[in-house]
């Protein structure tokens, strides 16, 4: 019997302010909710417009289950079409990404359709003659993906419509993006290679927690970087290695933490380090300041570089590491199953070291052969695996938690706050239950959020 499925209730009662049931982790129907409501109600990221520089490029991805093609047209214009042809249904393009020339063609019947999604041609098409063809579905070429949002080359797209528009979804959380671009001197990001895959056996919900997470780096990473550290020590050389450079921030202690902040926005949006941060005190590289004040100005040059935020979680399921110009993307494929791409940008005009040390940490610590990552990916599974146990029903998210703590509103909190956490959690039951159920009476997206819900079983009850 289907416990979750049309029933927005439900689904609200898994939050409370200060925890969350254990089925937003391990619950399949609720997964397949995940799937068909809340990847569909949220603005989600598809890729970056260096993906497809040329005419013809494309790439394919997936919202939720829903299979798309990004093309480049002739126009220049990025187009988001359902990787589905019209005619029988059959999958366009299954390479992940490539050069198609002036049109797709359904490799089933031969139909072609143009980059930007209309058809272009039958063959044996007068056998349509008197059907009705032109007016059919069928005859309009593929179906476009209407919400479609390129913000300086980051490309979104929200395949439902109604809710948010994209500027009210994100709103001043845009900022981080725009701090990593800007730090090019010529105002360019451009992404170099393939990502780095790394396969996680647990929720995707718990990779975007833990990128504001700051209680575990002191104890999880002991084992990795608090060993690398006491190793280079123990050779007696003043110097950092590259690589020790950027792993010695992670067995810094609960302090460090606590005082850099996290700033939340609505919408599940926000980021680890408002006042300092992990990627505060990198090496200079030769000649990339002068570049930057050559650029912008000295102001303008200093206001950017000093904005080191460590981690920005982009809701649903991107974080931004903007110092390092690295955009990970948490796939959902199960309940219990998460596929990790770590995305490296070249920062157009800055000096190549600046790729080398993006290129560096991405191997270091987010790789499947990485020395911090396994830390993380053992706690995941451990979670993912002790939620099944019939103990507690509840997970706590309550660290400095605030009596009548507001709800999607920008704020400044202390760094080992779980507020990030909780916040995520309400944009998780709004934009889940936002499409739901279909009132012509009612907008669902206007309801406040409850500030405290009867258990799940007591909800059921009542609904039932």
């Amino acid at each position: 019997m289907s416990v979750y499925r049309e029933n927005p209730d439900a689904i609200r009662a898994l939050v409370r302010p200060r925890e969350v049931h254990r089925d937003v982790y391990i619950d399949d129907e609720v997964f397949e909710l995940e799937m068909e409501h809340l990847f569909a109600n949220t603005w989600v990221y598809l890729g970056h417009g260096s993906q497809v520089p040329e005419p013809g490029d494309f790439l394919t991805t997936k919202v939720g289950h829903q299979p798309l093609l990004v093309s480049r047209h002739r126009d220049g214009k990025i187009y988001v079409n359902y990787n589905r042809c019209p005619h029988k249904g059959t999958q366009i393009q299954a390479e992940e990404c490539g050069n198609t020339g002036r049109v797709f063609t359904c490799p089933y019947h031969g139909w072609g359709f143009k980059t930007d999604g209309s058809l272009a041609g039958v063959p044996l098409k007068q056998g349509y003659d008197g059907t009705g063809f032109d007016e059919m579905a069928v005859g309009q070429g593929l179906q476009p993906v209407k919400n479609v949002q390129v913000y300086r080359d980051f490309i979104f797209v929200k395949l439902n419509e109604g809710g948010l528009d994209f500027d009210e979804f994100f709103g001043e959380s845009l900022s981080t993006i725009d701090n990593m671009i800007d730090r090019s001197p010529e105002g360019k990001l451009e992404i170099v290679g393939a990502p780095l895959r790394y396969m996680h056996r647990c929720n995707w919900k718990m990779l975007q927690e833990n990128q504001t997470d700051t209680c575990h780096p002191m104890i999880v990473h002991e084992s990795s970087a608090g060993t690398a550290v006491k190793v280079w020590k123990e050779t007696g050389r003043n110097d950092f290695h590259p690589a020790i450079e950027l792993i010695t921030p992670f067995t810094a202690p609960y302090k460090f933490y606590d005082d850099f902040g996290i700033r939340v926005w609505p919408n599940g949006h926000g980021h680890t380090g408002v006042s300092n941060s992990i990627h505060a005190d990198y090496a200079e590289i030769p000649g990339y300041w002068d570049s930057m004040v050559e650029s912008y100005g000295e102001e303008r040059a200093r206001e950017i570089l000093n904005d080191v935020r460590h981690n920005t979680v982009y809701w649903p399921n991107i974080m931004v590491k903007g110092p390092l110009h690295i955009v990970r993307i948490f796939k959902p494929i199960a309940a219990d199953k998460t596929l990790v791409e770590s995305w490296t940008f070249r920062v157009v005009g800055a000096p190549d070291q600046f790729l080398e040390r993006t290129m560096l940490y991405n191997r270091t610590i987010n790789a499947p052969t990485s020395i911090v990552g396994h830390d993380d990916l053992e706690m995941y599974e451990r979670i993912q695996r002790g939620l099944h146990a019939n103990a507690y029903d509840w997970v706590n998210v309550a660290r400095l938690y605030v009596e009548n703590e507001p709800v999607d509103e920008t704020a400044v909190v202390r760094g080992t706050s779980e507020r990030q956490m909780r916040n995520q959690f309400h944009a998780w039951a709004k934009f889940m239950t936002m499409s739901m159920v279909r009132d012509a009476t009612e907008s669902l997206k206007d309801r406040p959020l409850p500030t405290s819900s009867p258990s799940v079983g007591a909800t059921l009850e009542a609904a039932s």
